[in-house]
């Protein structure tokens, strides 16, 4: 529960889904989502993602590092994905940098290994 990331999260399509902790309820979190809200408690997970169920709606609030999501867990359907809260917005963005730090490292390489090929080329003609 306390990994729970909570507050607004900006989701795709311009929607947004809330999550509230329960006051007075540890573990206890609110939902919404449109006009829908659901009473949701953590479930254990051995990805180490969050997971919040709300077992009686069938309703599933997934949190990962960089994006959420939330199912309908009956009918195997997302009801909406790329729902983001500002940690992991910034986490993504993060990551994205790290992406493109390790392309940019590995063209240098590659380059510096085609100029280091061509000069052994060269210098084995001589």
């Amino acid at each position: 529960a306390t990994r729970v990331i909570t507050g607004d999260a900006a989701c795709e399509f311009n929607q947004k889904v809330t999550v509230n902790a329960v006051p007075g309820q540890p573990g206890h979190f609110k939902v919404l989502f449109k006009k829908a809200v659901y009473n949701m408690v953590p479930e254990l997970t051995t990805t180490g993602a969050v997971r919040l169920e709300d077992k009686k709606a069938g309703v599933v609030w997934v949190q990962i590092p960089i994006k959420s999501m939330l199912l309908n867990d009956r009918i195997g359907q997302r009801l909406i994905d790329m729902c983001q809260q500002p940690e992991q917005l910034a986490a993504a963005r993060a990551s994205e940098e790290a992406g493109r730090n390790a392309t940019a490292a590995a063209s240098a390489a590659q380059a510096a290994s085609a100029a280091e090929a061509a000069a052994s080329a060269a210098g084995a003609k001589r």
